[in-house]
């Protein structure tokens, strides 16, 4: 193994993905959070809280890069009713890619390929999951959600993933329904 790499969000579905690249391209993938993995996936973890603090200096001893896979967040508005589907496999790479690279301060935006109104993914989940449900839009206030609204959380000029959100739904909920 050539170094160890600190995972944060480790055991979430981009964080597990990280890890497993990680490991692939020979590298130890310590995660650290407040849930313990299932032990059959044979992952060094440590117990860290990183809003209090607790367990983080052991989490970093002997460690040269922290990559940080946090879940997303939700915003309201006609922006932020908008969303750029980004593969999670997509950018486990792209992370993977920036760790093991050299230091590049601020890199570009990663975005999927394409930007879908809020309504309208959830609208297809349902339609692909054969569901049907009242959708009821809800004001989000304060300055965070004025800027989501205005259209701080997109990248539509960075739409560099392949994936698309139709290609998701075929593939996971299409056959989950099926089964």
């Amino acid at each position: 193994m050539n170094s160890t790499m600190l995972v944060t969000g480790g055991t979430g579905t981009l964080g597990r993905l990280v890890v497993s690249r990680l490991r692939d391209r020979g590298h130890a993938a310590r995660v650290a959070g407040r849930h313990a993995p299932p032990p059959e996936q044979h992952i060094e973890f440590i117990k860290c809280d990183l809003d209090t603090g607790e367990g983080v200096e052991a989490a970093l001893s002997g460690v040269r890069t922290v990559v940080h896979c946090a879940g997303a967040q939700k915003g309201d508005g006609d922006k932020a009713r908008r969303l750029v589907a980004v593969a999670s496999r997509e950018v486990a790479d792209q992370l993977v890619e920036l760790a093991l690279g050299e230091p590049a301060g601020l890199v570009p935006d990663f975005a999927g390929p394409a930007c879908y109104p809020m309504g309208g993914l959830i609208r297809s989940y349902l339609a692909a999951a054969g569901q049907r449900r009242l959708l009821v839009p809800l004001h989000m206030p304060g300055s965070a959600a004025k800027a989501i609204r205005e259209g701080a959380n997109l990248s539509e000029d960075r739409s560099v993933g392949r994936r698309t959100w139709e290609e998701f739904l075929t593939e996971h909920v299409s056959r989950a329904v099926r089964r």
